[in-house]
């Protein structure tokens, strides 16, 4: 636990590299259309419990492994963002299954160090080209909804992105007090 947050507090932050496609505003609304490479990252997941119910413990198991929980006592600095993978009923409400997930930082890319909690998972993603709505505050499943279907009606109903699921995302831990970042990624369906 010390060792996660000694990483949080005093540990390098890298953010998970993108290039933008493009940037766009529709209806007074701006996002960007980003291509992310393919990259290893350290996932967990539950099913049967709300997003509020258990977004913080399954994050606090990821930073506990990126901050030294692993094998080798390894603390691999942070990486932002933190993305959670939510499921959207039809009616828009998010089901109780939930994944979430964190880049491993780049000195480990090669080799990351083994969980010891056999709940965290290492997998290699490929790359994605995403839709990325920006915003600010203290997020939850309330804000990541309504931000989702505010993307949504920007983007109209003939953008090929995923519908089944979408990418729910936070830059910042959870004690910074202002000037948070968000974001909502709509997966771009390829051609």
């Amino acid at each position: 636990m010390f060792g996660m947050i000694k990483n949080s507090l005093f540990g390098n932050t890298e953010e998970t590299e993108y290039k933008i496609l493009s940037s766009e505003t529709k209806d007074g609304v701006g996002f960007e259309v980003r291509r992310y490479d393919a990259a290893k990252y350290a996932v967990v997941s539950s099913e049967g419990r709300s997003f509020d119910q258990v977004s913080g413990e399954l994050v606090r198991k990821l930073l506990m492994y990126i901050g030294g929980s692993n094998e080798e006592g390894e603390a691999m600095g942070t990486a932002a963002p933190i993305i959670f993978t939510v499921y959207p009923r039809n009616d828009g409400v998010l089901s109780r299954r939930l994944v979430v997930a964190i880049r491993i930082p780049t000195n480990y890319q090669q080799s990351p160090p083994t969980p010891t909690d056999s709940a965290i998972k290492v997998e290699e993603r490929p790359g994605m080209t995403v839709y990325a709505l920006q915003f600010g505050g203290f997020a939850a499943e309330t804000e990541y909804r309504a931000e989702a279907l505010r993307l949504t009606r920007t983007l109209g109903e003939t953008a090929p992105f995923q519908r089944k699921q979408y990418f729910c995302c936070s830059y910042d831990p959870p004690l910074k007090p202002y000037g948070r970042r968000n974001e909502v990624w709509f997966l771009q369906e390829e051609p």
